[in-house]
């Protein structure tokens, strides 16, 4: 088959994928998107002849117009533009998971800086502010006080950005110490990893330590119903182990009260899950580090059922 790798940088991420492609004597089309000039008749001559395209783009603005030309196009893209379009924006990243029953943090979204201070205040110290676009845990701030929650809403309300006038809350989640990154591929995980650090964000971008996990039944079950509740595809999908909210344990993870998402009684360890994100353009070198699963290798074989699927 012909793959395409739409790409706006090469990171060791494309590299796996490619050298993976190539050993198995799969045309590979490299494809520079800040090249291209997308029409609304025909697609780029570049795309002339490629069974399937890989959407590796570094920014979610570049991913989002460059799927949904080539959805017009009939071209095969993964993912698709419905799941970019889903996974790229957090406020409908929660709606989703939400109206599909996934447990996920309780969060509240308002579009100036004193309702945003209301709801700060009702959620209580810590709380989470978050952009509503971005990744890397860029941009991310745990409010702890009054006075910070002021001083870091006037900041976003005078960044001149219309993203930064959209207030993203979420309750600050008491986990262990770490989070769970799983790569999936329609729901069916390929590898899983826990990322370590002291510090409360735990992206592995910024240094967390990364180890192989096994997932357990509910985990299993909660990357398939994250990955169809977002439409599928080659996905992130980053879970908290939690028992709860500090304050109000009902609404916590959705307002879920199922007992394996719960708190176990006697040691108070949490026995279940909530599902923070799901990350449509995922990188797994570190992932691919952290296990022993051969996680490219893994990639090229479903993208090879794909583009089956696709003829």
């Amino acid at each position: 088959m012909n793959v395409a790798i739409l790409y706006s940088r090469i990171r060791q991420d494309e590299k796996l994928l490619l050298e993976e492609l190539r050993e198995r004597d799969h045309e590979v089309t490299k494809i520079d998107v800040r090249k291209q000039r997308f029409g609304l008749d025909e697609p780029p001559e570049d795309f002339e002849d490629v069974d399937l395209v890989l959407d590796r783009c570094l920014a979610t603005s570049r991913s989002l117009y460059a799927t949904e030309f080539l959805s017009a196009y009939d071209i095969p893209v993964i993912n698709s533009h419905e799941t970019a379009e889903t996974c790229a924006d957090k406020v409908t990243n929660s709606l989703a998971l939400k109206q599909a029953g996934v447990p996920t943090p309780k969060t509240e979204v308002a579009f100036t800086k004193d309702t945003a201070l209301e709801i700060i205040e009702d959620f209580g110290y810590p709380c989470v502010l978050k952009p509503v676009i971005g990744s890397w845990g860029r941009l991310m701030a745990k409010i702890d006080t009054k006075d910070a929650a002021e001083a870091i809403l006037e900041h976003k309300a005078t960044l001149g950005h219309y993203e930064h006038k959209v207030f993203y809350v979420q309750e600050f989640v008491e986990k262990p110490g770490r989070d769970i990154r799983v790569l999936a591929t329609d729901g069916e995980p390929i590898a899983a990893m826990v990322r370590s650090s002291d510090h409360w964000l735990t992206n592995a971008a910024k240094g967390a330590e990364t180890d192989a996990f096994e997932l357990d039944d509910r985990a299993r079950e909660l990357v398939a119903e994250a990955s169809e509740a977002v439409g599928g595809g080659l996905l992130g999908i980053d879970l908290m182990e939690t028992g709860g909210s500090r304050s109000d344990p009902q609404q916590s993870s959705g307002e879920h009260s199922d007992p394996r998402d719960g708190v176990d009684d006697e040691t108070g360890e949490p026995t279940g899950y909530t599902v923070h994100e799901v990350n449509h353009t995922v990188e797994f070198k570190a992932l691919n580090d952290a296990v022993e699963t051969d996680v490219p290798g893994q990639v090229v074989d479903w993208l090879e059922t794909n583009a089956e699927v696709s003829e």
